[in-house]
């Protein structure tokens, strides 16, 4: 045997190397504290901003914020639920900060399953609203331990009092046990980046409220001597990585290689991991391993789904599904077939649109798509819902015509079923009377009323089919003075013909630029949609009628002139600023004989039969 030798000295240099590699490891595998938490909230309570003050504080990221998509951007609310991690106390605290409307609930129903305690954010004037009730409710089952902030209390009409009277009535609606009615509250000024215990307390940061985060959320658990298992919460795509699904590591620890996809609803199949990243505030970083309790997303796995197990082991247990709750409401995508159609849009075919449609699937577990039929049936949790993937549509250069929102009827015992939504209104008393007289015409029944210092507080349960397209009457009917927040219920037994204010459409008989002589005169009969020198064609809605019935115009008929002139007959033509069709706004006027034209630069109204002979026709067949 060959004996080798070292220099002098070297042997102990090479015993000390090994035994600091070894401890090197040792280290690496005593995990690090983690608390795994979830901002919920109502919307536009200052679940992001108190999100941004945390990664402000911590140096997670001093110039960015959580809301980076442009339309969350220009609406100032969150769409899209997103992961961030901060160090503080050497504790990574995995925080989720999740949507606030009601139409983004499936948001925060799957990412609820994946953490270990939230953080509820309610409005120091406003109090708990209807989201508020959705997403504690959701928490509570769960189990969790749910910590509150009463957010905004530098508001004039701040009731901190009341407020917090209110949050513990609720989690006493909600069924909360005592460990649960047991929950620690801070005060914020999110905007000023300001916490603190109690409401008189001089802060100058988010100190109380990290210091309740690491003393009350449950340390996530760290069983890293077991075969790895994780579940997938939420999907992103990546043009070069494709699919990636953003897990919960619950045990042991997974790295880079060969894995198995297990769920309920498919059988066990092969995959591999290629990529594994970490979240540093708002940025992901590219790790080789991530261990239990993290949060991480994973690229490789091209057909994963929301909820699947990725384990290590063929036999090993699936973990229990994630569920979201089913649309409420559909409609038709189809290919724009206008006189315009093609004007604008880069992406106007229907292969093109299912693709896109079919990459949206990918991601927004949410939506539903039935493809089998001529036009593509979407469904969706309203119409917020739909109307921000349009826009996100139409702002990649698609073109697309969609029909008229309907809800979604079941058949559940033999019985027609339909959607039911909790609507929460609050508006100055005098227009109380008018609200309730509109909403049971639409067959609304008030639940609770109260009186506070911003007004006149109203709850309804109102079938979905009698909110649609009702907000846009409620601004006019409130003189933009009023608050609607509505948050979906259950579906009960259907309630028959609901009565709606209607409006007749303007329909433009001819094809050519509007002039101002003919708008002049069609201002008087009804609200217009279009301004002077705007384009039209036969078929397009430019406005709508206070007397209910159909109205074939001419928009583009210009003042006849002649060599003579009279007194009055040249005055100055005053022209009242057209209505602006937004897609939402579009998809709550629109009746059920007409299609939303959406397209890169404008957003129209037109018949779906753009000849006023085709809609007779239609009329007299039932179309």
């Amino acid at each position: 045997m060959i004996r080798r030798r070292f220099p002098h000295g070297a042997g102990q240099r090479m015993l000390v190397f090994c035994m600091l590699n070894s401890l090197f490891h040792i280290l690496n595998s005593i995990r690090m504290d983690i608390r795994n938490i979830a901002i919920i909230a109502h919307v536009d309570h200052g679940k992001t901003t108190i999100t941004d003050a945390i990664m402000d504080q911590t140096g997670a990221a001093s110039d960015g914020s959580m809301d980076s998509d442009s339309i969350e951007k220009e609406r100032g609310i969150t769409i899209y639920a997103k992961n961030t991690s901060v160090m503080y106390k050497d504790t990574k605290i995995n925080i989720v900060d999740t949507p606030g409307h009601a139409d983004f609930g499936s948001e925060v129903e799957r990412v609820l399953r994946s953490i270990d305690s939230v953080v509820l954010v309610v409005d120091a004037q406003e109090g708990p609203m209807p989201q508020t009730r959705f997403v504690l409710k959701k928490s509570l089952e769960i189990g969790h331990k749910p910590l509150v902030v009463i957010n905004k209390i530098d508001k004039p009409a701040a009731r901190l009092g009341e407020v917090e009277e209110e949050i513990y009535e609720l989690f006493l609606d909600l069924g909360a046990d005592d460990e649960q009615l047991d929950f620690k509250t801070v005060y914020a000024i999110a905007r000023e980046g300001k916490a603190m215990h109690h409401p008189e307390d001089v802060s100058t940061d988010m100190t109380p409220l990290l210091d309740m985060i690491v003393a009350h959320v449950p340390p996530a658990k760290s069983e890293t001597d077991v075969p790895f298992r994780l579940q997938s919460f939420s999907l992103a795509y990546d043009d070069f990585l494709g699919r990636m699904a953003v897990a919960r590591v619950y045990e042991g620890t997974v790295g880079i290689g060969e894995v198995f996809v297990k769920s309920e609803m498919k059988s066990t199949r092969k995959a591999k991991i290629i990529k594994i990243f970490t979240f540093e505030g708002i940025e992901k970083k590219d790790v080789p391993e991530a261990v239990a309790g993290d949060i991480v997303m994973v690229a490789g796995i091209d057909d994963i789904d929301i909820g699947e197990t990725i384990c290590a082991e063929e036999n090993a247990g699936v973990l229990p599904a994630i569920t979201v709750d089913e649309p409420t409401i559909s409609l038709e995508f189809l290919v724009n077939d206008s006189p315009f159609a093609g004007k604008e849009g880069t992406f106007v075919t229907r292969e093109q649109i299912r693709e896109r449609l079919e990459k949206e699937l990918e991601v927004n577990v949410g939506l539903k798509v039935d493809f089998s039929g001529e036009n593509f049936t979407v469904s969706g949790r309203g119409e917020l819902h739909i109307a921000v993937l349009l826009e996100n549509m139409r702002r990649e250069g698609f073109e697309v015509a969609v029909s008229q929102p309907r809800v979604i009827i079941k058949d559940i015992d033999g019985a027609k079923h339909e959607p039911f939504e909790e609507v929460t209104i609050t508006v100055p008393e005098e227009f109380s009377g008018s609200i309730i007289e509109k909403l049971g015409k639409r067959k609304g029944v008030m639940t609770d009323m109260k009186h506070e210092s911003d007004g006149v507080r109203m709850l309804f349960e109102v079938p979905t089919r009698g909110i649609l397209g009702y907000r846009n009457e409620f601004i006019v009917d409130t003189k933009g003075e009023g608050i609607i927040s509505t948050r979906f219920l259950d579906f009960r037994p259907h309630v028959g013909e609901i009565q709606r204010h209607a409006v007749g459409s303007m329909v433009s008989g001819e094809t050519g630029k509007a002039l101002g002589y003919a708008l002049a005169n069609l201002q008087q009969r009804g609200a217009l949609y279009i301004g002077a020198s705007t384009e039209v064609y036969q078929g397009q809605v430019i406005g709508n009628t206070s007397r209910g019935d159909e109205m074939t115009v001419n928009p583009i008929k210009g003042k006849h002139l002649t060599n003579m002139r009279a007194s009055g007959s040249d005055d100055a033509i005053n022209l009242t600023p057209p209505i602006e069709i937004t897609i939402e706004k579009g998809m709550e006027i629109m009746s059920s004989d007409e299609y939303l034209e959406i397209t890169p630069r404008s957003v129209r109204l037109r018949k779906k039969h753009l000849t006023e002979n085709d809609r007779i026709k239609a009329r007299r067949k039932g179309e």
